[in-house]
């Protein structure tokens, strides 16, 4: 009798162990699914970092005073550009215990990496904020410099610029993802993330495609409609778009990082076998999931019952 008349009486075969493990599109949306209102409140959390930049913009149309709103979007920029590393590093790191199956707290996870992680964090929040700002200045400086010159060539550099904000954008998918699941060192990130930005193009691409639509829509939702977009924000999609991206991404850095490590050691990565300790500790019940016989319904009587 569909969701509310379902027959509690009786019980099913349970749920294997060892048994198949989803894959692919079907693991995505597996887990996705079992964590989407999860993700809704680690959104809320992210967003307390983007606060600077909502206070900027705000300022931009409100603060009549030229100097002072000079000052207020300086200070609002550097604090977005400190605070953003750590947060996305906190953020990843949540993200690959769900994409892992792991357990998490996601506070004391968050913070704990957000802390342990900080300086390299910082050092890669601020690379991508002067990358974004240099594209922002590119497209609104070299069109009129062009125009005024009278020469294509000046489109040049912009072009330029652009390709190295893409393949910035690209390295974004690995760096945090390596920072928070190695101990390499910054400068070995960056030169890892962007090997992986180009071996891993394929997925690359989806990812990009993905985002892109996504905040665009966002985009049009900041222009035309703010009251709405301000009541969507705090909710989504960074959250979801990071899922996306991680899992996207860290098989590739898997394939090409953290198996290789366990290779030159004579291990089998544990990320790969379903388990994260080399020795399974003995466990004091069997799990006998996928082997129970079904509990058979008991025949009803008109005998005494006892509640």
């Amino acid at each position: 009798m569909g969701i509310f008349f379902k027959d509690y009486e009786s019980s099913g075969p349970g749920i294997a162990k060892n048994g198949p493990k989803k894959k692919g599109i079907a693991l995505f949306f597996d887990i996705f699914l079992r964590k989407f209102w999860v993700l809704f409140g680690l959104n809320m959390i992210y967003f307390i970092f983007f606060l600077p930049l909502v206070l900027a913009f705000a300022a931009l149309s409100f603060m009549k005073d030229y100097n002072a709103l000079l000052a207020v979007i300086t200070v609002c920029m550097i604090v977005f550009a400190v605070m953003i590393g750590p947060a996305t590093a906190g953020l990843t790191k949540v993200l690959r215990c769900f994409i892992l199956e792991k357990h998490t707290f996601i506070f004391r996870d968050f913070f704990k990496a957000f802390k342990t992680n900080f300086k390299k964090a910082v050092a890669i929040g601020m690379i991508d904020v002067l990358v974004m700002m240099s594209v922002f200045a590119a497209y609104n400086v070299y069109p009129g410099l062009a125009i005024q010159a009278g020469t294509k060539l000046l489109y040049v550099p912009m072009v330029l610029t652009f390709s190295l904000g893409l393949v910035v954008v690209m390295m974004n998918y690995y760096i945090f993802l390596m920072l928070i699941a190695t101990d390499l060192s910054l400068k070995d990130l960056i030169k890892n993330s962007f090997a992986l930005a180009f071996l891993g193009m394929k997925k690359n691409l989806i990812s990009f495609v993905i985002s892109t639509v996504v905040l665009v829509l966002m985009g049009l939702l900041l222009l035309y409609a703010p009251p709405l977009f301000m009541l969507i924000a705090p909710f989504l999609p960074a959250a979801q778009l990071c899922f996306i991206i991680c899992f996207n991404s860290y098989p590739v850095i898997q394939t090409y990082v953290i198996n290789p490590y366990y290779t030159s050691i004579g291990q089998v990565n544990p990320e790969l076998t379903g388990g994260f300790d080399d020795i399974e500790e003995e466990a004091v019940f069997q799990d006998m999931g996928g082997k129970e016989k079904p509990v058979e319904k008991r025949k009803k009587g008109k005998g005494r019952h006892i509640s």
